[in-house]
């Protein structure tokens, strides 16, 4: 099976079903008659932008990030304010603490804006470790997300 072909179904089974881990989407997959491994199924995860959200209940499930007809940069921006707490800068880090379950969704818009400022982000449940450069890059970081969040 070629790699498009099994991405499609891996965003259909998203698209209809609640799949909350990779074991689920595995079985799903072979369901429609797709095997994969689980590196694989993994690396479709990254490369599709496959990120975990919260449901309208509560629930957690797989989503894939969309961009819609908003930028990146805005999405961003609005996400922060609707599930970022509060920012602290550490020397060249920034640990921004999220609403429970949120943490994975806003790392991934952060690391997909691609700023040169930011190396690289760790996500938990709620926490994110942003990591920059350089204490300049920190800095900048901190500045753009002050106003949305309690700064330390």
């Amino acid at each position: 099976m070629k790699k498009a072909e099994r991405q499609a179904a891996v965003a259909k089974i998203i698209g209809t079903k609640v799949v909350q881990t990779q074991e689920q989407l595995l079985k799903e997959l072979q369901k429609a008659g797709i095997f994969a491994t689980q590196a694989t199924v993994s690396r479709d995860i990254r490369e599709m932008r496959i990120v975990k959200s919260k449901d309208l209940d509560g629930s957690s499930r797989y989503t894939i990030l969309q961009q819609g007809n908003i930028s990146l940069t805005e999405r961003l921006n609005s996400t922060v304010r609707e599930v970022g707490l509060k920012i602290t800068r550490v020397q060249f880090i920034n640990v921004i603490k999220t609403l429970p379950s949120n943490g994975n969704l806003l790392a991934a818009l952060i690391d997909d804006a691609d700023f040169a400022q930011v190396a690289g982000t760790v996500a938990g449940h709620d926490t994110i470790v942003v990591i920059s450069p350089d204490e300049e890059g920190a800095i900048w970081f901190n500045q753009q997300y002050h106003d949305a969040l309690a700064v330390e």
